[in-house]
């Protein structure tokens, strides 16, 4: 009697919470998990970590706060991912009180609201960023370190702290042409155009996070698609995707890299985006396609289809659910790729002139032979791949059931 009551007030674990369990059980890949986190931050806060702007100016005339009206300033921040993380810094304390808050107020329906407050969130940062494009806003150019100069000058200026790194990562110096190696001023050197180089790298993870992000969303979602119907379907439909896999998969990834960005008369991040998230679907569509071929037989499965339910049901509600585990490490792993293949076309002359890539300043630092322009970007990219596989590895561990202890 005791023993079924035991057993019937046991709390009941979900598929989520044994996976994050087990997870957290390898040191080394909650570490990279935490590192990953960390970068995120660094990517997200980078405009209060570097950049010309003081956070106050405060003088005796009146106080502005010049880094927060720069956030959303395009004489500022001209490129589209810049301002879509600048928007996160800017929307992110009301995010925060209205994830505490709701914390607070639902505490046990919390579970629940939680996705559907994480999903909110990003789609209104979409919606703000749409409006942002489609209503830029452009400021005159303003010397802010010759005012301090002139104010302190003139004995007005109250005070006017400046981020820990004091230059934005496109300005330029009057030394520019001949790169300074690092010293108490720019603190891993500057670059042939005399740009910071450490500001270039804090900016740098911006683009290889949404590189990643970006890519990976749509070769996921490719790949999800297509071998979901391979594997439902069957017949001709997967006769059809199938040759279409191999045919893609039979040219050599390079190559095709290169052959699409020759096609591309002006080149932007965003190209790099797509054409990463390209050539990356198949190996999702194969995996995809196996365990739908493989939980399309199982029992209850058939009797769902015996019933006469939709198909759409038994898709996103029964098969789906159980075939994405897989799909999950192979996204983490496809991120590090994108990271790599945008890297690399920047490295190559190929990438974006426009963005701080860690490729680029590679590349410099190739054709100056400056060792401060080749370990730091080298250095980083080395670093962000070697987190995410390792956040991959430990999810492939935790999601194998034969690992489990």
């Amino acid at each position: 009697m005791s023993a079924s009551t035991d057993s019937g007030s046991a709390p009941r674990l979900r598929y989520g919470d044994i996976v994050r369990r087990q997870f957290r059980k390898n040191r080394l890949a909650t570490a990279a998990l935490r590192g990953v986190f960390a970068i995120g931050l660094l990517a997200v806060f980078a405009p209060v970590i570097a950049l010309n702007r003081p956070y106050v100016f405060a003088t005796t005339q009146g106080t502005s706060f010049p880094l927060l009206e720069a956030l959303l300033d395009r004489t500022v921040f001209d490129s589209g991912i810049d301002i879509l993380f600048n928007l996160i810094v800017i929307a992110s304390p009301a995010f925060a009180g209205i994830w505490l808050g709701a914390r607070w107020i639902l505490r046990r329906r919390w579970p629940h609201v939680r996705r559907w407050l994480s999903v909110g969130s990003a789609v209104a940062i979409l919606l703000l960023f749409a409006w942002e494009s489609a209503h830029p806003r452009r400021t005159p150019y303003r010397d802010l370190r010759a005012e301090i100069v002139e104010s302190r000058a003139r004995g007005e200026l109250r005070f006017a702290p400046m981020p820990p790194i004091p230059y934005a990562y496109r300005e330029t110096r009057i030394e520019a042409g001949h790169p300074s190696p690092p010293s108490a001023r720019h603190w891993l050197g500057t670059d042939p155009l005399g740009r910071d180089v450490l500001a270039r790298i804090l900016y740098g993870t911006r683009i290889a996070l949404a590189v990643g992000v970006v890519a990976v969303s749509a070769l996921v979602t490719i790949g999800i698609v297509l071998g979901t119907l391979a594997g439902f379907f069957g017949g001709w439909v997967d006769i059809l995707i199938s040759r279409l896999l191999e045919g893609v998969i039979c040219f050599p990834t390079l190559f095709l890299i290169l052959t699409i960005i020759g096609l591309i008369e002006i080149r932007s991040i965003f190209h790099i985006m797509a054409i990463a998230g390209f050539v990356g679907w198949t190996g999702v569509a194969r995996l995809v396609r196996g365990e739908v071929l493989r939980i399309r037989q199982l029992e209850y499965v058939q009797a769902a289809i015996a019933q006469g339910i939709p198909r759409r049901r038994i898709i996103f509600g029964h098969i789906l659910p159980n075939a994405i585990a897989p799909v999950l490490v192979a996204a983490t792993f496809a991120f590090a790729g994108a990271i790599l293949i945008e890297s690399a076309l920047a490295f190559l002359g190929l990438g974006d002139p426009l963005a701080p890539s860690w490729g680029e300043l590679l590349t410099m630092g190739r054709h100056e032979r400056k060792a401060w322009l080749i370990l730091p970007p080298g250095f980083a990219i080395f670093i962000v791949v070697l987190l995410f596989n390792l956040v991959g590895e430990g999810l492939r561990d935790a999601l194998d059931p034969r690992l489990r202890e």
